[in-house]
């Protein structure tokens, strides 16, 4: 049960962090975005490191979610 625990906070201290990541990709991408047609040569790297990064928060997100509901 004790690793159980565990894991459960490890996957919320990688998700806060991941999550606070996210956040300012998004804004990144938002500031690339409105600056346009300034440094569109950097719109699809942004842009897929930003999509990759929202994959990865909701990957964490759908594995705590089976942790907590096998609790």
């Amino acid at each position: 049960m004790q690793a159980k625990e565990t894991s459960i906070e490890e996957l919320k201290g990688q998700i806060r962090r991941l999550n606070s990541k996210a956040g300012q990709m998004k804004m990144d991408l938002h500031d690339l975005a409105e600056g346009l047609p300034t440094d569109y040569q950097q719109l699809m790297d942004v842009a897929a490191a930003t999509y990759e990064i929202y994959r990865q928060l909701d990957e964490l997100k759908q594995q705590l979610k089976k942790l907590e509901n096998v609790k």
